[in-house]
């Protein structure tokens, strides 16, 4: 049972750390990401669909993203997709593809998204910080029943701080390498 509680901390701290680098990818650093169109979905047919389903996301270009739609049909509901939503950017249609230039950061703005950045690593990292409080809580009670002695709750209790202390690590280096990219110009 022990092990069961360790196993689902151990899931949960990696779902916060993927969750994170989602939310992180979808921030602008004034460089083309195809992550930034992950959320956009297009009315295809009567039926909302995943951009990235309709069409090829590439970067020819260090602050360009093109989309080239497999349908040619849908270039016009991709582009009202586009335009809906939130990133910000207006779309340039040539007939073909579709292209999304990503203007260039100021010093104060870059600043201004490192900030957010570390926010959300913080939250993050409280999120991993609740899940060791209940990884813990469920073992004293494992204690408390005599299901496990108290011995072994201390040595387990080093075992989910031993991950959490590896999660925020990660955590740390998924905000750092982000914050990075965003504050290179």
């Amino acid at each position: 049972m022990s092990q069961v509680i360790l196993n689902d901390a151990k899931e949960k701290m990696k779902k916060s750390e993927e969750s994170l680098r989602r939310e992180l990818g979808q921030i602008r650093a004034g460089r083309a990401n195809a992550s930034l169109l992950e959320r956009i979905t297009v009315d295809y047919y009567g039926a909302p669909t995943p951009l990235n389903q309709l069409s090829s996301i590439t970067i020819p270009e260090a602050r360009v993203l093109m989309i080239t739609p497999f349908d040619k049909s849908a270039m016009e509901n991709i582009e009202k997709a586009l335009l809906a939503s939130d990133i910000g950017i207006s779309p340039t249609n040539d007939g073909t593809v579709i292209r999304l230039v990503i203007p260039q950061l100021t010093e104060e703005r870059r600043k201004e998204i490192a900030k957010e950045v570390s926010k959300q690593g913080e939250n993050a990292k409280i999120a991993i910080r609740n899940i060791r409080r209940d990884a813990i809580d469920e073992l004293k009670k494992l204690e408390k029943n005599k299901e496990i002695s108290e011995d072994e709750l201390r040595g387990l209790e080093k075992d989910v701080q031993s991950l959490t202390d590896s999660s925020v690590k990660n955590i740390e280096a998924i905000v750092s390498d982000k914050e990075k990219e965003i504050l290179d110009v």
